[in-house]
C-alpha cells in the first residue's frame, strides 16, 4: 500500500472500490485513484486536516513546511507534504483509536 492508500484507508475511511477509485462513504460519492493527491495538492491535504479535527486531533503549523496534530508533528517541501507525512505518521503508528477506522 502506499502513504496516500493508507491515510485514505485508515484516516479517512474510504474504501477501494476498484482498482482506481475510492468510495468515500459518508459523502456517498467516488473519488478517482489518480485525482486525490494531498502531497501535491493543498485542496487534498485540507481533507485529512479536516476528518482529524473531527476526529478530535489539533491542528497547528508553523509557516510552510511544519505541521502539528496534537503532539505528532512533521515537516515537509510544502505544507501539503508537511501534512500528510504527519497524517502517515498517525495512520501507520496506529494512534487513531480502532473505533474509528
Amino acid at each position: 500500500m502506499t502513504r496516500t492508500e493508507i491515510v485514505a484507508r485508515r484516516i479517512l475511511g474510504w474504501k477501494l472500490n476498484r482498482w482506481d477509485r475510492w468510495f468515500d462513504f459518508e459523502k456517498g460519492k467516488f473519488i478517482q485513484v489518480s485525482e486525490f493527491q494531498p502531497e501535491q495538492n493543498l485542496d487534498h491535504a485540507m481533507i485529512i486536516v479536516e476528518k482529524l479535527q473531527a476526529l478530535g486531533f489539533t491542528y497547528t503549523t508553523n509557516g510552510v513546511s511544519e505541521v502539528c496534530f496534537d503532539h505528532i508533528c512533521e515537516n515537509g517541501d510544502t505544507l501539503a507534504a508537511a501534512i500528510m507525512n504527519a497524517a502517515y505518521t498517525i495512520a501507520d503508528n496506529s494512534s487513531i483509536d480502532e473505533a474509528w477506522l
